[in-house]
């Protein structure tokens, strides 16, 4: 068997496993949801000092929310096939051990993409205005940054013990990253140190792009940055990821 038919075998399997489970698929993104429900109507008569509605900068950074959330803590859920011995067996198989991950990670991609098209159109409900091909160049944002967040997130599933200590180190990692990248306000509204610190955190820069591309700016560079960062990142995490995921355990 070739690894992309590997992969496409692997990411069927945890495909229906997720359609079967409506519950992972509606909680997966009640964060997001809460934020937009709750906390967007609050921004519509506030001066952002950004181009376009409250909405058009609410909306993408939801969406890179959505992402990095969902993204990170897949883990969680190989952790504890691998806790099963699920892993170990499925690695005696003729199965390539790259399609284990690149099967799982693909199933996210999927997983995320749909759940950020309701978001959108919950957006959209709420007074959201974007051309349709700036909704789907940012889709096409948030598709390669949870694939990269989740093949790190398996990479370091493989490497830790217990479900609390994924977490802890998840959690520990993700707080400052979501808060520096400017997800539920643009960073032009921050002090001069906290936008200065914020511009070492790739998310910003895939904010940034995607709440430009809403607005219908496609070539900019913003948009230019956006994508070499986001891309670059997704690399890495792949590498690192995959790196990870086939060491060998102590």
């Amino acid at each position: 068997m070739t690894l992309l038919t590997d992969t496409g075998v692997i990411f069927g399997r945890y495909l229906r496993a997720t359609i079967r489970s409506t519950t992972n698929l509606l909680f997966g993104m009640l964060q997001p949801l809460l934020f937009l429900a709750l906390f967007g109507p609050l921004l519509t008569r506030l001066d952002l000092g950004v181009s376009g509605s409250s909405w058009q900068n609410l909306v993408p950074g939801v969406l890179v929310q959505l992402a990095l959330l969902g993204g990170s803590f897949v883990g969680l859920g190989l952790l504890m096939d691998r806790n099963l011995g699920v892993i170990d067996r499925m690695r005696v198989t003729p199965v390539s051990p790259l399609a284990l991950l690149l099967g799982r990670v693909l199933r996210d991609v999927v997983q995320l993409v749909v759940q950020s098209v309701l978001l959108v159109l919950l957006g959209l409900a709420f007074g959201l205005r974007a051309p349709l091909p700036g909704v789907l160049i940012g889709l096409t944002f948030i598709a390669v940054l949870a694939a990269a967040l989740s093949a790190l997130s398996y990479g370091l599933a493989m490497n830790v013990s217990t479900p609390p200590e994924f977490a802890a180190i998840a959690n520990t990692a993700g707080m400052p990253l979501m808060l520096l990248s400017g997800l539920l306000l643009p960073m032009s509204l921050a002090p001069g140190w906290l936008d200065a610190a914020s511009r070492v955190v790739p998310f910003r820069y895939t904010v940034d792009a995607v709440r430009q591309v809403f607005l219908g700016h496609y070539a900019n560079g913003t948009v230019a940055a956006g994508a070499a960062v986001t891309l670059a990142l997704a690399l890495v995490c792949l590498l690192g990821g995959a790196r990870l995921f086939h060491r060998p355990r102590a």
